[in-house]
């Protein structure tokens, strides 16, 4: 097969319809649009949405509630989690996102109390919770908050 014998695949390529071209085509005179009215004319048609003069949906429905855009991202995380590290590590968001845990940390990380914690760790993240923190105490690690 040669450059110069490249064909489309036979009736790929459909040629596009030539409108009022006349009666014997099927599209002649009126070119598809009907008699008279809205959309046989110049320019015809309604905007998207429009629903003839009736209320559009997007008004009828009742808006309510707001989206916070002071909203803050907080990664949280389990207890059990933490289970990876060697005893006697310094646990931070940044180490968190090196080995995996997490997959990024946003606008801060919360350690929540979820499962047990088998080895003593400093963990220094930007929040806990109270579980997470006695839990974290009894086995023998440090809670702090950065």
């Amino acid at each position: 097969m040669n450059l110069s014998e490249l064909r489309p695949a036979p009736g790929s390529r459909r040629k596009p319809t030539r409108k009022g071209q006349g009666i014997g085509s099927g599209l002649g005179k009126t070119s598809g649009k009907g008699h008279k009215g809205q959309n046989a004319r110049s320019g015809g048609g309604v905007r998207r949405g429009f629903e003839g003069g009736q209320m559009p949906i997007a008004r009828r429905f009742p808006k309510k509630g707001f989206t916070n855009i002071f909203k803050k991202k907080i990664t949280a995380i389990n207890l059990d989690d933490l289970n990876v590290f060697e005893p006697g590590t310094e646990v931070t968001p940044e180490l968190l996102l090196e080995v995996g845990v997490i997959k990024k940390i946003g606008d801060g990380v919360k350690i929540l109390g979820d499962g047990a914690l088998e080895k003593a760790l400093t963990v220094k993240v930007h929040a806990f919770s109270k579980s997470a923190a006695e839990k974290i105490a009894a086995a023998g690690g440090k809670a702090e908050v950065i």
